[in-house]
C-alpha cells in the first residue's frame, strides 16, 4: 500500500484553481459575467465571419483533382502572368511615388498643405464611382481621354480597353491612382516622426538635399517602406475591385488577375469550387509574404 504526501494530493486542485484565475483576470462576482456577456458576441462573429469562411474555403479547394483543370486553362496562365505583372508595377511604383511625394509635401508653407488636401481626394472617393468613371473616360469611340487627344492634338486616340497590354496598363494607372495618397500619407507621417536634431547634425557634416535623403531620411525610412512594401503586395494580390469595373477582365479574357478569375469562375462558369482553387494558388506566394511581415513586425520596431 502506498501513501501519497498532503502536497502531492493538493497539486492538481491548486493548478486548476490558478488556470481558472489566470482565464478570469481578476474579475470577480457580476463583473465576471459582464465581461463573458460582452466577449461572446465579438467571439461569435469571428468564428461566423472570419473562421468559418476560412476553412470551408480550404476544404472546397482541398480536392488535388481541380488543380490539374485549374493550371491546364490557357486563362489561367495569363492570369499568373497579369498577376506578377501587376503587383510589380503596381507595388513598386505606387511606394516610389509615395516616398517621393512625401518628401515633397514636407515642404513648408500654406500651399503644400492646400495641395496635400486635394492629393487626397481620389483616395477619399469610393473606388465604384471613380472605377467606373474611368471605364468609360477610357471608351476608344466616345471616351473623354480620345476625345481630348483629338480636340487638343488632332489625333485619334488608340481603343485603350481592345488591346490586353493597354487594358492592363490603364488598370495599373488607376490603381496607383487610386491608393498612392494613402501610401504618401503614411511615409509622410514617418517622415514627419525624424527628429529634426538628426537633420541639423545631417547638415553640418555637409549632407543637403540628395545626399540627406540617402543617407539620412531613406536609412531611418527603409524599415516601414519594407513592411508598407509586403503589405502592399499582400492587399493587391488580392484586388477585384480595379480590373472588374475598368476593363471587366477583356478582351477576351486576357486581364484578369487570381482574384477575379475565381470570381469568374465561381459564378460566370457556375463551379465554385474551382474559382476557390484558383484563387488559393496565390498561396504559395501569399503565406510566405505573411510570415515574413509578421516576423519584421515581431523582431525590429518599425519606424513611425
Amino acid at each position: 500500500m502506498t501513501t501519497a504526501s498532503a502536497i502531492e494530493l493538493g497539486r492538481p486542485p491548486v493548478r486548476r484553481s490558478s488556470l481558472w484565475r489566470y482565464w478570469r483576470g481578476g474579475l470577480q462576482g457580476s463583473e465576471f459575467t459582464w465581461a463573458i456577456a460582452f466577449i461572446v458576441p465579438y467571439v461569435g462573429v469571428f468564428f461566423a465571419f472570419v473562421v468559418y469562411p476560412v476553412f470551408y474555403g480550404l476544404w472546397m479547394g482541398s480536392s488535388p483533382a481541380l488543380y490539374p483543370e485549374v493550371f491546364s486553362d490557357p486563362i489561367f496562365q495569363q492570369t499568373v502572368i497579369n498577376t506578377l505583372v501587376f503587383v510589380a508595377f503596381g507595388v513598386n511604383l505606387k511606394l516610389f511615388f509615395a516616398l517621393l511625394l512625401s518628401g515633397f509635401f514636407m515642404r513648408p508653407g500654406w500651399w503644400s498643405k492646400a495641395m496635400l488636401m486635394i492629393f487626397v481626394l481620389p483616395w477619399a472617393v469610393p473606388q465604384l464611382p471613380s472605377f467606373i468613371s474611368i471605364h468609360w473616360m477610357l471608351n476608344g469611340e466616345w471616351g473623354l481621354l480620345n476625345n481630348a487627344l483629338y480636340i487638343i492634338f488632332g489625333i485619334d486616340g488608340p481603343s485603350w480597353l481592345n488591346s490586353r497590354w493597354l487594358a492592363l496598363g490603364s488598370a495599373v494607372c488607376s490603381h496607383i491612382w487610386k491608393w498612392l495618397p494613402f501610401w504618401t500619407i503614411i511615409l509622410l507621417a514617418g517622415r514627419m516622426s525624424i527628429s529634426q536634431e538628426i537633420y541639423d547634425a545631417a547638415k553640418v557634416d555637409g549632407a543637403t538635399g540628395l545626399r540627406r535623403f540617402l543617407y539620412v531620411s531613406f536609412p531611418l525610412l527603409a524599415n516601414l517602406y519594407l513592411v508598407l512594401t509586403l503589405l502592399a503586395t499582400i492587399f493587391l494580390l488580392g484586388d477585384f475591385n480595379t480590373i472588374t469595373f475598368i476593363t471587366g477582365g477583356g478582351p477576351a479574357n486576357s486581364t484578369h488577375l487570381l482574384a477575379t478569375l475565381g470570381i469568374r469562375d465561381a459564378f460566370d462558369l457556375a463551379n465554385p469550387r474551382l474559382g476557390v482553387a484558383c484563387v488559393m494558388s496565390a498561396l504559395p506566394i501569399l503565406i510566405p509574404l505573411v510570415i515574413i511581415l509578421m516576423r519584421k513586425l515581431k523582431t525590429s520596431e518599425v519606424q513611425l
